[in-house]
């Protein structure tokens, strides 16, 4: 699983660290530091998205020359890991004590990791082909450990991890091929041609004209929680 390609950009930050912290600074350019880079990056692929992401584009934004950028990361694929990783940086509020109800603790880690997924667009197709840094791993650290000590036993917590997951990733996508979609959203949430016919279902709930995005996450995360939950 992805989990499985962590420690590629855990090797290659532990290799910088060992190295000179900034690039000989060329006649005319700004100094560079690895946080200027990421940051950029991340501005560029909230502005263009992932195809709009080249190492000249990055290094003009940055008044750079594209060799300079090279002291810093060893290619393009690491600068995406690091974008990535820095985007869904967990900036939920730390845990204090320890509560008897763990849910409310779980939904704020995952609603706050969908709302920087919808920040950023791109992370959501990113994440299931990039190296996993120390922020998203630290996000499943902290959700492993909430659920286990909720009770959560060993042999079922990489299935209730992955389900979470598999619920923020899912329900991340639907909403941003909607807002992709813009004007021709209508068309694919258009009333069935045949109101009562053939889908009367779809048109009594509203299926396909209900926009409550975060009512129905929030609503659809209390249902898989209290499955996840162990029974006493």
């Amino acid at each position: 699983m992805a989990a499985k390609r962590s420690g590629a950009l855990g090797k290659r930050s532990g290799r910088r660290k060992m190295a000179s912290p900034s690039a000989p600074e060329q006649h005319g350019e700004p100094s560079l530091s690895l946080e200027r880079i990421v940051a950029t990056a991340v501005d560029l692929l909230d502005a263009h998205g992932v195809d709009g992401l080249t190492m000249r584009r990055l290094a003009d934004c940055l008044g750079s020359g594209v060799m300079s950028l090279y002291w810093h990361v060893d290619n393009k694929e690491e600068v995406f890991d690091l974008a990535l990783d820095s985007a869904l940086e967990y900036r939920g509020p730390p845990r204090t004590a320890e509560t008897p109800d763990w849910r409310p603790e779980v939904a704020l880690m995952l609603e706050d990791w969908r709302a920087g997924m919808l920040r950023h667009p791109w992370s959501a197709a990113l994440l299931s082909s990039r190296a996993l840094g120390p922020n998203i791993l630290g996000r499943l650290e902290l959700l492993g450990a909430t659920l286990s000590r909720a009770g959560v036993a060993d042999a079922d917590l990489n299935v209730a991890i992955w389900s979470l997951w598999n619920y923020v990733m899912g329900a991340t996508i639907t909403r941003t091929s909607f807002d992709v979609a813009g004007n021709d959203r209508s068309a694919t949430r258009q009333r069935p041609a045949h109101p009562g016919g053939a889908y009367p279902t779809i048109q009594r709930s509203r299926l396909l004209l209900d926009d409550d995005w975060i009512g129905t996450f929030r609503k659809g995360l209390d249902l898989l929680l209290a499955g996840i939950a162990p029974r006493s």
